[in-house]
C-alpha cells in the first residue's frame, strides 16, 4: 500500500531516468574460486492450508542464493528467499517471482499481506489491531494458481553483500536488476523450472524493478507470460515533486479528489457521486483544464485564476484561497495536512483513508504517515515469529523489513533527472508480444497515484496490438490495497483471472 512502497520508503521519491545500456559484450568465462565456499543448506518444511473448498499441501523452502562474480566466480552477495511449491502439482504449473519496493524493502508485504498461505491479521478496513500481532491462514492465497518465490534483494531482509565494499554494486537501478535477474536465472536452473510458465509480481519500486527485468530476462533467454504491477511507478517524473516539474501535481489531483470524497470534504453534488465517478470527473478536469492552465499559470487573468481556483477547490476539498496562495501547486504533504486541519488530523500517504494525530494543527505537513505506522510493526513482528517458528529458520541477524540495509546512496543510473523503466518494458513487449501486463491501483494510494500509472502507460505509445495486452484494476484502498478485506479478495480474483488468461495459447 508501500513506496510508494524504501531506503527508507521515502527514497521512492528521491529520484533521478534510466540511461539506456550500451550493447553488452560477451563476458569472460568464470574461473573457479581459489577456495570453494560451502553453501548453507535451506530449511524445508511441509505445510497445508485451506483455500475455499481446497486443501493445499505445499513445501516451503527458506534459504540463500549466492550471487557470484561472472569472472572470478567469487560470491559477492547472498540473496534470501522463501519458495512455496505445491506438492504433487499438475502439469504446466506456473512459477511466480515476487518482490516489494523501496528501494530498501523486503518482500514481506506481498508475502504476508496477499500472496502467501499465511497473512498478517489486520482489522477488516486495514487498520492496526492491538498487540500482540498474529498470523492467520490466507484463504485468498495465490498458491491455488502458481508456485511462488519471494525474493529479498541485496540490502533487504537477510540478504547481504559478501563484503561491505561490494554493497554499492547492488544499490542502484541497474545493479539491482542485474542481481535479481541472476537470482531468477539460477533458481530456474537449480530447480528445473525453465519450462514453467513464468510471472513476475512487484509492488511500488518493485514495479520499477519488474519493468526493467522484463527486457533484462528476455535478453538472457527467459520469456515471461505475464507481469503484475501492484501500485505502479515506472517513470519517476510522474511522482517526484520538484521545481520545474508540474507533471506530478496534475497526475495526483484525481487522488486528492477521491480522498476528499472519502473524508466527505467535497460539495454535496460531488459527494452524491460514486468514487469511480469522482475519479473520472477529476481526471477530465486535470487533463482538460488544470494542465493547460499550468502551461501559462503566470499569465492567467484575475477572472481565469478565480475560476480555476474554484474548480480546483470543488475537486480537492481545499479552499480556493489556500490553492491560490500556493500558486495552484499543492504538493502531497501540504494536501495531507490541510484537508482535515480543522479536525486537527492529517491524512495518510500510503493510504489516505487513514488519519494521523500531529503535535499541532499549524504545521505545513504531517508529522508522520499514519498508514505506515499501522502496518510496519504488525508485519515486522509477525514475520520474525513466522520465519523462526513455522519455517524453522533461526538467525540473530536483523531482518531489514523497510530500510536500514542500504548502506550507500541509491544509484539511479540517470543523467537527465528521472529514472524510467517503462522503455525497457516497451522493448520487452515488442520482443515478446505474448507477455501480458496487469496494473493494480488503489484509489487512496498517494505514493504511486493511479492517474500517474495511467499516464505512464499512455506515454509508452504502444502499438495497438501490444496495448491490448495491458489491463488495469482499481481498489477502494491504498498502496497496500490488500490490507483491506474486500480488496484482498478482489486482488486475488483479478490475479487468478490474469494468470489463467496469460497462459492461454
Amino acid at each position: 500500500m508501500l513506496a510508494t512502497f524504501f531506503l527508507s520508503f521515502l527514497m521512492l521519491f528521491q529520484t533521478p531516468a534510466l540511461t539506456p545500456r550500451p550493447a553488452e559484450t560477451p563476458q569472460p568465462q568464470p574461473r573457479p574460486s581459489a577456495t570453494p565456499e560451502r553453501e548453507e543448506p535451506p530449511s524445508v518444511v511441509k505445510r497445508s492450508v485451506r483455500a475455499g473448498s481446497r486443501t493445499l499441501n505445499y513445501t516451503v523452502t527458506t534459504g540463500f542464493m549466492p550471487i557470484k562474480n561472472s569472472v572470478s566466480g567469487d560470491t559477492e552477495a547472498r540473496i534470501f528467499y522463501m519458495a512455496y511449491t505445491l506438492d504433487n502439482p499438475p502439469a504446466g504449473r506456473p512459477l511466480m517471482f515476487s518482490f516489494n519496493g523501496g528501494p530498501g524493502s523486503a518482500s514481506v508485504w506481498l508475502h504476508l499481506g496477499a500472496l502467501g498461505p499465511r497473512r498478517v491479521k489486520m482489522l477488516d478496513d486495514g487498520l492496526m489491531p492491538p498487540p500482540p500481532y498474529e498470523l492467520v491462514d490466507n484463504e485468498h492465497t495465490w498458491l491455488t494458481e502458481t508456485d511462488m518465490v519471494f525474493i529479498d534483494p541485496v540490502g533487504t531482509g537477510y540478504s547481504r553483500a559478501a563484503k561491505p565494499e561490494l554493497a554499492g554494486k547492488f544499490f542502484g537501478v541497474n545493479g539491482d536488476i542485474d542481481s535479481v535477474g541472476e537470482f531468477i536465472r539460477m533458481y530456474l536452473g537449480r530447480n528445473e523450472r525453465w519450462s514453467s510458465p513464468l510471472f513476475l509480481v512487484g509492488e511500488s519500486y518493485g514495479t520499477t524493478r519488474a519493468a526493467g527485468l522484463s527486457n533484462h530476462l528476455f535478453e538472457r533467454g527467459i520469456g515471461l507470460n505475464g507481469i503484475l504491477l501492484v501500485s505502479t511507478v515506472m517513470n519517476f517524473q510522474t511522482i517526484r515533486f520538484a521545481d520545474n516539474n508540474d507533471l506530478p501535481l496534475v497526475l495526483i489531483l484525481p487522488s486528492y479528489a477521491v480522498t476528499a470524497w472519502y473524508h466527505k470534504r467535497l460539495p454535496p453534488q460531488m459527494q452524491a457521486k460514486s468514487v469511480e465517478q469522482v475519479a473520472q470527473e477529476s481526471r477530465q478536469f486535470a487533463a482538460n483544464e488544470y494542465m493547460p492552465a499550468m502551461l501559462r499559470i503566470d499569465s492567467l487573468s484575475t477572472t481565469e485564476r478565480s475560476a480555476l481556483a474554484a474548480k480546483f477547490s470543488m475537486y480537492s476539498g481545499l479552499s480556493a484561497d489556500f490553492i491560490e496562495r500556493n500558486n495552484f501547486r499543492v504538493e502531497l504533504g501540504e494536501f495531507n495536512k490541510e484537508l482535515l486541519r480543522n479536525e486537527r488530523r492529517s491524512t495518510g500517504r500510503l493510504d489516505s483513508r487513514f488519519k494521523g494525530i500531529d503535535r499541532d494543527a499549524a504545521g505545513d505537513g504531517p508529522d508522520m504517515d499514519p498508514s505506515m505506522s499501522a502496518i510496519r510493526t504488525p508485519y515486522t513482528a509477525a514475520f520474525n515469529s513466522y520465519v523462526r517458528g513455522e519455517l524453522g529458520y533461526k538467525s540473530d541477524v536483523e531482518y531489514y523489513i523497510l530500510g536500514g540495509g542500504i548502506s550507500s546512496p541509491w544509484n539511479w543510473n540517470t543523467n537527465n533527472a528521472y529514472a524510467d523503466t517503462s522503455i525497457p518494458l516497451k522493448n520487452a513487449m515488442a520482443k515478446n508480444p505474448y507477455m501480458k501486463i496487469f496494473l493494480a491501483q488503489g484509489y487512496y494510494d498517494m505514493a504511486t497515484p493511479f492517474y500517474a500509472a495511467e499516464y505512464t502507460v499512455s506515454a509508452m505509445n504502444l502499438d495497438p496490438q501490444l496495448r491490448r495486452n495491458v489491463s488495469f484494476a482499481y481498489y477502494e484502498a491504498g498502496h497496500m490495497m490488500y490490507i483491506e478485506k474486500n480488496s484482498l479478495k478482489k486482488l486475488k480474483d483479478d490475479a487468478s483471472a490474469f494468470i489463467q488468461m496469460s497462459m492461454r495459447r
